[in-house]
């Protein structure tokens, strides 16, 4: 609630306050940024040498009405520079949002790791932070279903690591070489360019179903991982194995995390598609929106640490970027944390341009021999040479460390730097030798000196041939809803792709993972059954390599090794933390004569809790309460869309339900919030209104409680009470805490038969979607 004041009877809504650039101890990152940052505040306009531009509205001509001239330098540098404005956009990852912050570790890593800023709790290091999708272009929307990438800069005091990652833990392909085939049939079709940003459609699929290494990240992609409802509330993965080493030169293979400290939540796949219609920069807006109201992002860092000797303990090869490690095998162990609290000052010259790579390591942490991370380490330098113009891109300022640099690098495109001296070259005795060379006590990087031997061949570690393992493992471990939603999808995408035989492929495939599941999506693409699919599956072989490696069912036994587990919970988005509703957004539907004392209430109670309460009202402006107080409408129904909320609220007040209930957008909202399984509450005549509305007829005629107690019958996740009082707000929370409720989505679909077993009907609980 914000009721009427000065600053607001003029017009205007006081500032938000940003507290993304508070802290005592100072960001070395952000001073420097500083130094290259321009205000223009005061300043007279020049050109780019600096000459002040006297008149900035006409070109120069021959005569007012006649032909402008070529001397006319003003305009020749305005035009040329925006010309060349743009630059050639990532071919993928183009979609990006990202925030500076810092990072600092709980204690003393030491026994990992050389690394400093993993060894020192008082450092705080500054990070900066890029989330993007993968597929679509820089105009697309956030709500793609997608890969979502993850990438961290961190600005160390001896030098950039990048841990350049995804929030899913694994990838569609095991080496390199095919990541062209891989992104050249996931984007648009070269025909037609479509669709954008979507992996629904032939290309994709026909690439997918002739590789079965990819039904791992086909789980993933297919599960509430791909459409997440916030880039806060997502995990982050450095997906392949590296290594951390330590002072005495001991290495250990690692797996990195970021854990959200606000839990791991999606949304539903038709809101995704809603949202992406309503507010396509869903994603960017939330991120830049939580920073700048002073509630920063907060991710915990984990690595799953595993030694030497026990390398090849498990059922799958560590360097095989399609598996993972189960977390009941080898825990998380959680070790800094991550804060974001600073937005860009400039999209272009900060987000856009930033340039990670996974070759930027600092001492103590090192690669291994995983044949996609390979291809990386290539790749990276290679992409940003024609990205940024040339070899100098390491001097743009966001990409510049934070420590001096100090090398024999000359001349290049867009050089920044002015090199003193005549020694461009080492050894050199006319520079004193300098810079010289460091050694491993004055912090030089020395690459772990791993002993390598073996014929020169073109092949893959027979552990990685196992494709179905890991991909059952991640599908046994969901939820039961969860499953549901992945069957829906693959409905959905398969749905889309026009050639029938890649459709019989898929779900031939989808057969090794689970029977069931490829009955089930076969019953939604109007299949008889998993259907039987010649052989080959698998096109992914050499040329020359035996028949039988080309089916996948041979292929499917376990390897050598015993560690392995059959079901992983941690794999499954039910078990993150459901204890609080800080930044989520509740919308509170009201109207001129709403019940001023239970909005009020309720409104205070959910800021308490640190979400928001905002009001969606008929039209914009302020209301007017039962007892005569303004309110300020910040939504209208035209503004707003229950998709952009997380919960709703509508409070009583006889008026202010009349006019709710003549506005069939605010039917709807309600509607659709309860279909998208979202926490509904009401009180007063506030629930009169809920059941006039689709799926919450059972509340007609209802007496509410006081204290908002859940009666018999009553939809999961909707509050009702005769007042706002605080235990409805408490009871009303608690239901928030959840996020959904998808037990209302209904379990009235039929499970295809599997193993013999007869088709048999799910009763229906709640309503169905």
């Amino acid at each position: 609630m914000r009721k009427r004041d000065s600053a607001d009877s003029k017009g205007k809504r006081p500032p938000v306050k940003s507290r993304s650039r508070r802290g005592n101890i100072p960001n070395p990152k952000s001073q420097q940024l500083a130094g290259e940052s321009e205000d223009a505040t005061g300043s007279m306009l020049t050109t780019n040498q600096g000459l002040r531009i006297e008149n900035d509205q006409d070109s120069l001509k021959a005569g007012e009405r006649g032909p402008s001239l070529l001397e006319d330098f003003l305009l020749r540098e305005k035009i040329t520079h925006f010309d060349h404005e743009r630059i050639p956009e990532r071919v993928v990852h183009a979609r990006g949002s990202a925030a500076h912050g810092y990072f600092q570790v709980f204690e003393d890593m030491s026994d990992l790791t050389s690394a400093a800023f993993l060894r020192d709790p008082s450092v705080k290091t500054p990070v900066f932070v890029r989330f993007s999708t993968v597929a679509g272009s820089r105009g697309s929307s956030d709500l793609a279903r997608d890969v979502r990438g993850f990438a961290t800069k961190f600005y160390t005091q001896e030098g950039n690591f990048d841990l350049v990652g995804n929030n899913m833990p694994v990838f569609f392909i095991q080496d390199a070489i095919k990541f062209p085939d891989l992104i050249h049939a996931v984007k648009p079709e070269p025909n037609n360019e479509m669709p954008q940003a979507a992996s629904a459609h032939d290309t994709f699929w026909d690439f997918i179903s002739l590789m079965p290494e990819a039904m791992h990240m086909i789980m993933w992609v297919m599960s509430d991982r791909a459409i997440p409802r916030s880039l806060r509330m997502m995990e982050g993965f450095g997906v392949h194995t590296f290594r951390l080493v330590n002072a005495k030169g001991k290495s250990r293979f690692v797996k990195f995390h970021w854990k959200p400290v606000l839990g791991l939540h999606s949304v539903a796949w038709d809101e995704a598609q809603k949202i992406s219609g309503k507010d396509p920069d869903f994603h960017r807006r939330d991120l830049w929106e939580a920073i700048e109201g002073g509630n920063p992002p907060q991710w915990d860092f984990g690595v799953q640490v595993v030694e030497e000797s026990q390398e090849h303990d498990f059922d799958f090869d560590l360097l095989d970027p399609t598996k993972l490690i189960p977390e009941e095998l080898v825990p998380v162990r959680l070790i800094g944390r991550m804060t974001l609290d600073r937005n860009p000052e400039n999209f272009f010259a900060e987000t856009e341009q930033v340039a990670f790579h996974v070759g930027n390591v600092v001492p103590g942490i090192d690669f291994t021999e995983d044949p996609l991370m390979q291809g990386r380490l290539f790749s990276y330098t290679d992409t940003q040479l024609i990205r940024l113009g040339g070899p100098n891109f390491h001097e743009i300022p966001i990409n510049r460390p934070v420590v001096p640099v100090h090398n024999n690098q000359r001349d290049g495109h867009m050089r920044q730097t002015i090199n003193r001296g005549t020694a461009s070259y080492e050894p050199n005795s006319t520079g004193g030798g300098c810079p010289m060379q460091a050694g491993a006590l004055a912090g030089g990087f020395v690459s772990f000196p791993r002993r390598v031997e073996g014929a020169k061949v073109r092949g893959r570690s027979e552990k990685f041939r196992d494709h179905f393992t890991q991909a059952t493992l991640f599908f046994n471990s969901q939820s039961e809803v969860e499953k549901d939603h992945i069957v829906e999808a693959l409905r959905f995408e398969l749905g889309k792709v026009q050639r029938a035989p890649i459709r019989e492929r898929m779900v031939g495939l989808l057969a090794y993972v689970n029977p069931v599941l490829a009955s089930r999506v076969a019953e939604g693409l109007g299949l008889p059954g998993a259907p039987k699919v010649e052989a080959p599956l698998n096109h992914a072989v050499p040329a020359d390599e035996p028949a039988g490696s080309r089916d996948p069912k041979k292929a499917r036994g376990k390897a050598k090794g015993s560690r392995s587990v059959e079901l992983s919970p941690a794999l499954s988005m039910e078990k993150t933390p459901k204890d609080s509703i800080a930044t989520r957004k509740v919308a509170i539907l009201a109207a001129a004569g709403v019940d001023e004392e239970s909005l009020t209430r309720v409104q205070k109670s959910l800021t308490a809790a640190g979400a928001a309460g905002k009001i969606v009202a008929p039209r914009l402006g302020y209301l007017k309460g039962s007892k005569g107080s303004d309110f300020l409408i910040e939504f209208s129904f035209l503004t707003a869309s229950s998709v952009l909320f997380d919960a709703v609220y509508v409070p009583g007040g006889a008026a202010s339900v009349a006019s709710l209930a003549a506005e069939r957008d605010a039917v709807d909202f309600v509607a659709e919030a309860f279909r998208h399984c979202k926490t509904i509450g009401a009180t007063g005549e506030g629930v009169g209104f809920l059941a006039g509305c689709p799926g919450l007829e059972a509340l007609a005629g209802a007496d509410p409680e006081k204290g908002g107690k859940k009666r018999s019958g009553e939809p999961e996740g909707v509050v009702v009470a005769e007042k706002g009082t605080e235990d409805f707000a408490r009871s009303f929370i608690a239901a928030a805490k959840m996020h959904r409720h998808w037990t209302r989505q209904g379990r009235n679909r039929t499970v295809a038969p599997s193993d013999g077993e007869e088709t048999r009907g799910r009763e229906a609980k709640g309503t169905s979607r």
